[in-house]
């Protein structure tokens, strides 16, 4: 259902059993895929790419052009997946050049008032807080929550499976399966009660506490950190993500 008082641009592609409510705006060059609903006050704007099943609370602005003083207007493009659920005014930019893409996975919960800028990626199954900014470049990885009011600078990570407590600041990359905490933000512990809901086995549990007791209270260089859990952890899928997303930062981990 189309609400006759909402405006749907006549070249924006429209999927099966959408749900337009009055006063929504869809721009030209949109696609927007099954089962979606898209309540009042809603902006879709050129650019988006929207697959299905997803929620559009009022106030959302999904596809706004980049605060990028590098874009020159160009056509780009933000990508979101299925099953995701985004909160009242909650803003998503799009990319800041044709050959990069905003994208936003399946089954993410993005709460009121956020912010993802210009080429940010959001993985599967995170959950952003109310307030929350993840600035442009930036990745957050699969299965992973910032709490409230979150503040993420731009060209970094956080790996999959960690959480970012309330109000956090971080200018690091955040390594997977932990939890950051304090300000400044800061290692606080490995994310125990989260990977065991999950169905993580206590033997793998204890391999990432290891690991992590090694990399953070060793008193070592960061090298030998890593060396000492290639060596002496066995090496599972879950140690093999934390050397490799070490072994890959370019900003270092954070403290």
């Amino acid at each position: 259902m189309i609400s006759p008082l909402a405006y749907v641009d006549p070249a924006a592609k429209i999927g099966k059993n959408v749900t337009i409510h009055p006063f929504a705006y869809i721009d030209k060059n949109v696609e927007i895929g099954d089962n979606c609903v898209i309540m009042p006050y809603v902006s879709i704007m050129g650019g988006s790419r929207i697959g299905n099943n997803n929620k559009f609370y009022q106030g959302a602005v999904v596809g706004t052009p980049p605060q990028d003083f590098k874009h020159k207007g160009e056509d780009t493009i933000i990508r979101i997946g299925d099953n995701n659920v985004i909160r009242e005014n909650a803003v998503i930019i799009r990319a800041s050049a044709p050959e990069h893409e905003t994208v936003i996975g399946n089954d993410n919960f993005i709460m009121q008032a956020v912010r993802i800028s210009h080429d940010a990626t959001i993985g599967n199954r995170c959950i952003i807080g109310n307030a929350s900014q993840v600035a442009g470049r930036s990745i957050v990885g699969d299965c992973s929550i910032l709490a409230s009011s979150v503040i993420m600078t731009g060209h970094i990570r956080v790996g999959e499976w960690s959480v970012i407590q309330g109000g956090c600041r971080f200018s690091n990359d955040v390594p997977p399966y932990v939890v950051v905490a304090h300000e400044p933000a800061s290692f606080y512990s490995i994310n125990t009660k989260v990977l065991q809901h999950a169905g993580f086995s206590e033997t793998i549990i204890k391999h990432i506490a290891h690991a992590y007791r090694i990399i953070y209270h060793a008193n070592t260089s960061i090298d030998d950190a890593i060396y000492r859990v290639e060596q002496q952890i066995p090496q599972g899928k879950e140690i093999k993500n934390i050397i490799d997303f070490i072994k890959e930062t370019k900003v270092g981990i954070i403290k």
